[in-house]
């Protein structure tokens, strides 16, 4: 049986044209060969499986080539080649720097160093993740590397360059590695495929260089087990079901959800995700690149920023064309702030569960109505008709003078008894339109996606508005009860909100309020820094006192 080699081993390149997504790096190294002007020491840099063993191999063959192309490149044929490519050189020496790292270790290369090479010009040290060297071993190797013999060369090969120590890094010539592109790494991968005769589509090799993450022989590991396990025809739906990726789909789903204000649909789309068996969190690393793309394709110059198949670009330019930038930022940060406490939270659903509701409530478009459709708004406005009022005998407010977020009120003699509240009426939206039928269920999607938007100014109330469930009376009226006064007075801060909130969605501009605490209702427990006080100063009166004489203020 033959031996299987993996493919980043068949297909490493053997010479400085057949490096990829390095031009300027092969370039460099190849004019210095033409031109003589070789460096003592080289230190590659970056990240693992961009090409920095490889580029020193080759190096390390072409200058001790005895045939060089007018384009510096090995001939493959010369005696010095043949033993290079057959691992039988005595020239090239390749150390690890991680089993290698001791001052004996450095001492034993500085005597090798002292042996003029047998056959070729140069003798070449390859020390690879060299950061792995203790102090003591860079400073005895310092002098050699900066003085070494005419015939010595040294390259260094690091992931993390941070760990040299300076003196190392001023006596190398320094290349930086870059990350390899998406496109490169699926061209490449399409090239192998083709060697090997394996039938695969470009949206697979563009998954597969997308989850390699500019790592070339990352790319190829994938490659060779995926192929293990569908043979020699490799599809979309084959890499996404072994490389645990979410289907593109999924994200415009989502995204087109929100835009209609569909709350309930983007959570019946989450519930199909974590039923296949996906992690929530792997769900908003996913969207928050789909929305990255989104941005992306905002402005025409920047569309060559976006790494998926050409296939999958119109896609993304098709919804990015309605999606306003501000709602796509909007939406941006709660998945990122979503992502950073998803680790912390209790109960993962319902945290992702209320941030993809906050998005739904940034959407834009007009939200689907149920029911009958409501007449457009006439031309003039209506004279609205004047509410009904309650049994028992309440004082009306009026909201003249206040804030348009500071809808009427009515002041309450008692907590127990339930409290009546009907906006001042919009003039754009008025009270006479058809009111379309809605059922408790909707009431409750439409309650809590407002609840969620509630979360970072008023934590307590969503808390509360998200836990209980609100009742559907007759004549459209909601009832809604409350644990304490603290929580009313937050409700009717945004109780004008709230009510608008529901009309729109719910299409029924009939809709009223109407919240009550129940009369054995416990005397809620304080947790501002005012209410502490004049509790225990109403236990201690000198707190009072004290404080009048030491002039004493509450931070609020």
């Amino acid at each position: 049986m033959q031996n299987f080699i993996v493919s980043a081993r068949k297909y490493r390149p053997q010479t400085f044209r057949t490096v990829i997504g390095q031009p300027s790096i092969t370039n460099t190294l190849k004019n210095a060969i033409l031109h003589n002007q070789l460096a003592q020491a080289f230190l590659f840099c970056g990240p693992r499986g961009v090409g920095k063993t490889t580029c020193a191999r080759i190096l390390a063959k072409t200058i001790n080539c005895e045939n060089l192309s007018p384009q510096a490149e090995a001939c493959d044929a010369c005696p010095s080649c043949v033993s290079f490519n057959e691992n039988a050189s005595f020239n090239i020496y390749e150390l690890d720097g991680a089993s290698n790292n001791s001052v004996d270790d450095i001492r034993s290369l500085v005597d090798q160093v002292r042996i003029p090479p047998q056959m070729g010009i140069y003798k070449v040290y390859i020390i690879d993740e060299v950061h792995m060297l203790s102090a003591s071993a860079f400073n005895a190797f310092l002098k050699t590397l900066e003085e070494p013999p005419a015939y010595a060369k040294f390259i260094l090969a690091t992931t993390e360059k941070h760990k040299i120590i300076p003196t190392i890094l001023s006596r190398c010539q320094i290349f930086d590695f870059r990350r390899i592109t998406v496109d490169d790494i699926a061209g490449h991968l399409q090239y192998v495929a083709q060697q090997e005769q394996i039938s695969t589509g470009e949206d697979a090799l563009h998954i597969i260089a997308q989850k390699a993450d500019g790592a070339m022989r990352d790319a190829l590991s994938i490659f060779d087990q995926l192929v293990s396990f569908a043979g020699h025809e490799l599809t979309y739906e084959t890499v996404l079901e072994n490389l645990n990726v979410l289907d593109y789909d999924y994200y415009f789903r989502i995204t087109e959800k929100i835009l209609n204000h569909d709350a309930s649909g983007v959570l019946l789309i989450l519930h199909e995700i974590l039923e296949k068996g996906f992690d929530g969190q792997h769900l908003l690393i996913g969207f928050g690149e789909h929305i990255r793309n989104l941005l992306v394709c905002k402005d025409p110059v920047t569309v060559k920023l976006l790494e998926t198949a050409p296939n999958i670009r119109q896609r993304y330019q098709d919804q990015a064309a309605v999606c306003p930038p501000e709602l796509l930022l909007k939406i941006l940060d709660v998945n990122n702030r979503c992502d950073l406490n998803y680790r912390i939270s209790n109960n993962k659903r319902l945290h992702l569960e209320l941030a993809l509701m906050q998005m739904c409530v940034h959407g834009t478009t007009a939200p689907q109505h149920h029911g009958t459709t409501a007449p457009p708004p006439p031309s003039k406005p209506v004279q609205p008709v004047q509410p009904v009022q309650p049994v028992q005998p309440v004082q009306p407010v009026t909201t003249k003078g206040f804030s348009d977020d500071l809808p009427g009120t009515i002041s309450i003699k008692s907590p127990a008894k339930p409290t009546a509240i009907t906006p001042e009426p919009n003039a754009e939206q008025p009270q006479n339109q058809a009111a379309s039928s809605f059922t408790e269920e909707e009431l409750k999607i439409h309650w809590k996606t407002f609840a969620a938007g509630l979360q970072t100014d008023f934590p307590h109330l969503a808390t509360t508005l998200a836990s209980s469930d609100p009742i559907l009376k007759e004549g459209w009226q909601i009832e809604f009860e409350l644990d304490n006064r603290i929580l009313e007075e937050e409700l009717n801060q945004k109780r004008g909100e709230l009510l608008e909130f529901l009309k729109k969605n719910l299409n029924n501009y009939q809709i009223s309020l109407q919240t009550r605490i129940p009369e054995n209702h416990k005397e809620v427990k304080p947790y501002t820094d005012k209410e502490k006080f004049e509790k225990m100063a109403a236990k201690n009166p000198a707190l009072n006192k004290l404080k009048e004489q030491l002039d004493l203020d509450i931070e609020y």
